[in-house]
């Protein structure tokens, strides 16, 4: 995993919260670019993620792996525009996920904020992968910018 990107002002602490983060720790997920309301996220090729078909290539990588690339590339995209990311609080409450093709390969998650308001965060993905767009979704979130639990 690289320091971090270079247009990540405002949340440097990425990397850190991935590490500390059980489950994204073990994926290895790194974030290649962070802007407002922007993220691109990668995932190398991992054998353990991939479904055991027995292709002549990369057999295809197992669709949770897929879903989480899109909520945390969602995630990490309204994070970006909260004024003290490091801070922020906010959960999925919304998923959608449409396979388009297996996903193989190094996959590349771009995500977007469409909205976000007061405690709402809408954001459209794409995950390619080396066959091109393996899947696309997207996310509603509930934010907490004063805490969680707070309304």
């Amino acid at each position: 995993m690289t320091d971090g990107p270079s247009d990540a002002p405002g949340w440097p602490e990425w990397a850190s919260f991935v590490q500390r983060h059980g489950y994204l720790s073990w994926l290895d997920i790194e974030v290649e670019s962070l802007a407002d309301g922007r993220a691109v996220l990668v995932l190398e090729r991992n054998e353990e993620f991939e479904n055991p078909i027995g292709t002549d290539g990369p057999d295809p990588v197992h669709g949770g792996i897929v879903a989480t690339l899109i909520d945390t590339s969602s995630a990490f995209a309204l994070r970006s525009t909260f004024e003290d990311p490091s801070e922020s609080h906010l959960t999925t409450t919304d998923l959608n996920v449409s396979y388009l093709r297996p996903a193989t390969g190094d996959l590349r998650a771009e995500a977007e904020v469409l909205r976000v308001g007061g405690s709402t965060g809408v954001t459209d993905v794409s995950v390619t992968g080396d066959d091109g767009e393996a899947a696309v979704g997207r996310t509603t979130y509930r934010l907490f910018r004063d805490g969680i639990g707070d309304e």
